[in-house]
């Protein structure tokens, strides 16, 4: 076939996403912190936001049918400018009056000061890199042998175990086994106890080291048959190691007060507290919804920028397109965080309603619910559903709770269709009342089911119970 240059003409749709629905489509799936931080680098970038504690009202931010803000109140074209300061107004002034509120050493204090937080003061606890390293340095060995040592340390990761192999660390350190054997020794005798094993076997032994367990059933225990205490098969231990089973019960006690985690006391991660996004408050005239707004800056329209930007004289054409951006950006932001707030009100409205019984009464009267009944009662996509429920959070007389939570599967029941959290809350519950000597088996909580005329099978009871971190009915067993 041969090659030919031909003009033709084709009709498809595509779907374009303007600035401005990428910006509402961003901001409306921010967690509450995240959005503070966004708002907070507006303010520091653009020169027509500024911060205000006013209220502003959904009539000051209705721009829908108007191109530019000149028809509201501050934004006149009638409006009095002050020529005189225009006249004479610099780059240098610009940025003098963007440094006396902060914006561009990083931070903005509108006006107000603001002292730092005492947290910002408090001494960090030590790692476990240090705490080892402080015992090492307490030692009075060989330079090689310390060498070897930091080099040990320095290979242990969060749970307190070695990842390193004798032979990588001979080969890094171009040390004899001998040597490296001798490092590993001094490390494993530092505190916490059980630091730089390589196996959880070894970790156990090392913590009872001290106490001269060898030739003991605990020894024994760790030793051979560890896999067996975890699934408390105490009776064939018994039979194996030719002992009573009360010998071995007591045996499983000295090893249960053993940590298979010595390093969990030096872990540097820190509490992470959740800000919810929603509060529903119950009053006597039924529920109220609060939208929390705490830390987020409230923002205007710069209205000195603006007229500005309105006397064609003082500005150059590059100027003018710079200024018009940022004017334009800054409608658009706001428009975007009323939309965001009017969204995430009526999703919550809605979850309120089909969860009514649950704010009334508990986690048992959950219903299930999905994003198409949200969506279709709004009238918006499953799509803006999702990034409204994500990541976000909802305070209520129950507690707080994941916009997540509210939306669960529904399972076919003698009563009608029950929620899946329902479901895990019952299951969880059933358990927590059981006899620990005599656990019930996945089999017998879907018995207890189908008395209740709630037919749910065993391999469901199985995942839903993995799920809440529940163990098998063996390892329940005591």
């Amino acid at each position: 076939m041969a090659l030919e240059s031909r003009l033709e003409l084709k009709l498809s749709q595509k779907l374009v996403l303007t600035p401005q629905l990428q910006m509402a489509i961003k901001l409306l799936q921010m967690p509450q912190l995240e959005l503070s931080q966004t708002l907070t680098q507006e303010l520091t970038e653009n020169p027509f936001l500024e911060e205000t504690t006013d209220i502003i009202s959904d009539d000051d931010l209705s721009f829908e049918d108007k191109e530019s803000l000149e028809q509201t109140e501050d934004y006149r074209d009638d409006a009095e400018v002050p020529l005189e300061g225009l006249s004479t107004f610099t780059a240098d002034d610009y940025f003098d009056e963007r440094s006396s509120d902060g914006r561009d050493l990083g931070y903005f204090t509108s006006g107000s000061v603001t002292h730092p937080s005492f947290e910002q003061f408090l001494s960090s606890s030590p790692d476990l890199y240090d705490h080892l390293i402080l015992q090492l340095r307490l030692c009075h060995e060989e330079d090689d042998v310390r060498r070897v040592a930091e080099l040990i340390i320095g290979n242990i990761d969060e749970n307190g175990y070695l990842i390193a192999t004798n032979e990588e660390i001979e080969r890094i350190s171009q040390s004899s086994p001998e040597l490296v054997e001798e490092a590993l020794i001094l490390v494993q005798g530092f505190d916490p106890p059980g630091i730089a094993a390589r196996s959880l076997k070894e970790c156990l032994l090392l913590q009872l080291r001290p106490f001269n367990v060898r030739g003991t059933l605990v020894e024994t225990l760790i030793s051979d048959h560890l896999d067996l205490v975890g699934k408390k098969k105490y009776q064939n231990i018994a039979r194996l190691c030719n002992v009573s089973a009360d010998d071995v019960i007591a045996a499983v006690k000295v090893i249960e007060g053993l940590d298979p985690k010595p390093a969990r006391n030096f872990t540097a991660a820190s509490s992470n507290y959740i800000s919810p996004d929603v509060f529903i408050i119950k009053t006597d005239s039924g529920y109220q919804i609060l939208l929390n707004d705490e830390g987020l800056p409230k923002l205007r329209i710069n209205s000195f920028y603006h007229r500005l930007l309105t006397q064609k004289n003082l500005v150059s054409k590059e100027e003018r397109q710079f200024l018009e951006d940022k004017l334009r950006s800054a409608v658009w932001l706001i428009k975007s965080l009323d939309q965001r707030n009017k969204t995430i009100y009526r999703v919550t409205e809605s979850i309120l309603t089909y969860q009514h019984d649950f704010f009334d009464g508990d986690v048992s009267n959950l219903k299930p619910l999905n994003l198409k009944d949200i969506a279709t009662e709004l009238s918006l996509h499953e799509s803006t559903i999702s990034r409204v429920t994500s990541n976000k959070y909802l305070a209520c007389p129950h507690g707080i709770f994941s916009f997540k939570y509210f939306f669960s599967n529904a399972i076919p029941s003698d009563s009608g269709e029950l929620s899946s959290t329902s479901v895990k809350e019952m299951i969880r519950k059933i358990i927590s009342e059981e006899d620990s000597s005599s656990p019930l088996s996945d089999m017998k909580i879907g018995d207890i089911f189908r008395s209740q005329n709630i037919t749910i099978a065993r391999r469901t009871i199985a995942k839903y119970r993995e799920e809440l971190k529940i163990p098998s009915q063996s390892q329940r067993r005591r």
